[in-house]
């Protein structure tokens, strides 16, 4: 058939039956496309997909996960910095007989006369020990009350208790005062020394 005679053919189609021929051919085109094509790679697809999602959750746990162990983190250094500002409240073992010799010399300052200044026995808490000192000493109430304030403005902590007033004499404005001078130290070095004491007895 000449190609003239094909196009006249063509020519004489309505308008509506050329584009439903037109529109049928893209259908079947994409339908074999669809079954040649896209069907075998379907499920390669939808694994593809599921592995992105699983991989998406998983990333956003180690996000979650990672700003935890940051925020942990400086909640720990936070800690630890208060923790040493702590420990320098508190004396360590070598630093007691100076300690206990500034006190003393804070209380001669003060223009106190001392009777006693007896270190006690150490008593043992949660992760400190304390460090009691039995103090007598005869001297004013004004030169008293200078010594135990210079005591509490020192930069270790030391606590006056169980403080005691009476005249060395009737009417007499020097008094006796006995109190209790009580320090404390790290806990942490008693085990410390107990571990060096068994290492070297190995």
């Amino acid at each position: 058939m000449e190609k003239g005679a094909l196009f006249e053919k063509v020519e004489k189609i309505k308008m509506l039956y050329r584009v439903l021929i037109m529109a049928g051919t893209l259908v079947v085109l994409g339908g074999i496309f669809a079954w040649l094509a896209y069907l075998p790679m379907a499920d390669d697809i939808a694994k593809t997909e599921q592995e992105v999602s699983k991989l998406e959750q998983k990333l956003n746990q180690v996000v979650v996960k990672a700003r935890a162990e940051k925020k942990l983190q400086a909640e720990y250094a936070e800690a630890d910095l208060q923790f040493q500002e702590a420990l320098k409240l508190l004396p360590n073992t070598k630093e007691i007989p100076a300690l206990l010799r500034t006190i003393t010399q804070m209380g001669t300052d003060s223009q106190l006369d001392f009777i006693l200044f007896s270190p006690q026995r150490e008593t043992v808490q949660d992760f400190y020990m304390e460090i009691p000192v039995s103090i007598e000493v005869n001297g004013t109430y004004n030169n008293v009350a200078v010594f135990f304030d210079k005591v509490g403005k020192m930069e270790r902590i030391v606590n006056i208790l169980n403080v005691s007033m009476t005249p060395v004499k009737e009417r007499s404005t020097i008094l006796n005062t006995k109190c209790d001078a009580v320090t404390y130290r790290f806990k942490g070095e008693i085990d410390a020394s107990r571990k060096g004491v068994q290492k070297t007895s190995k």
